[in-house]
């Protein structure tokens, strides 16, 4: 309890400024923000205003992720930032493409909510990083990105990993390893992953009933698709697609 409170007092005498934004400053690899509940940006780094395409922090304050990205990314980033405050859950180490078409680049991002002294969800923070840890002494970066495309572009298939082990042009174990220490993930974690986010994504913007959108997805067990999707998502996908239409709708 000593401890609690000797971090309590600390940060109760620290100014209302943007001190925490300035220490992210001096990671360049990390791009930190914070949200308000509208998914506004209130806060970023210079890493965050190099990903947004601005040239200071007070060209980005009160705007959201759709006007600087792609409108299927946009709506990606913010269906992942309602989800975040309004379960009060996290999302941790997201695997993402680079928002751009046309770019290889991946991104692992995390979201964490923000409360109030009330303990009420005000908003959230926001860290992501480039993953450059797929690039090898043997030159396979392109062909491990190759390995990525054709697993985004067929999440809907049953997984094949020695497929994929030979576009990368490696062993299965080769890629496996390569894989997580990449990504932090094995390859089978992140299709299922892939699977979640296009599910939540046709959950948001489409009428399409839940059974289907689970076999479009790549789920031939309705139950394992609620399961899983209820684990990454903190809810079912059906109080997702009550929630999500009540923010759009709002």
């Amino acid at each position: 309890m000593a401890d609690a409170s000797i971090r309590e007092e600390f940060f109760k005498s620290l100014t209302h400024d943007n001190q925490i934004i300035k220490v992210f400053d001096l990671l360049p690899e990390i791009a930190f923000y914070l949200k308000d509940k509208e998914s506004r940006f209130v806060a970023l780094n210079r890493k965050t205003c190099e990903y947004l395409g601005v040239s200071q922090e007070e060209d980005a304050l009160g705007k959201t992720d759709h006007d600087f990205f792609p409108e299927e990314s946009a709506d990606a980033f913010r269906s992942d930032d309602f989800a975040v405050m309004e379960s009060g859950q996290p999302i941790e180490n997201r695997i993402q493409p680079y928002p751009y078409p046309g770019s290889d680049r991946m991104v692992v991002s995390s979201k964490i909510p923000l409360r109030n002294e009330k303990g009420e969800v005000i908003g959230l923070a926001g860290f992501s990083r480039e993953v450059d840890r797929l690039r090898g002494r043997s030159g396979t970066a392109d062909q491990f990105a190759e390995a990525l495309e054709y697993l985004k572009k067929n999440f809907n298939e049953p997984m094949n990993t020695p497929e994929l082990a030979k576009i990368a042009g490696m062993s299965v174990s080769q890629f496996e390893r390569r894989f997580r220490r990449g990504l932090g993930s094995s390859p089978r974690q992140y299709l299922l992953r892939l699977r979640v986010d296009s599910a939540a994504r046709l959950l948001t913007f489409t009428a399409r009933p839940i059974a289907r959108i689970s076999k479009e997805c790549g789920f031939h067990d309705h139950a394992h698709f609620t399961r899983s999707f209820k684990k990454m998502m903190s809810m079912t996908p059906l109080s997702f697609r009550k929630r999500q239409q009540g923010s759009l709708s709002g």
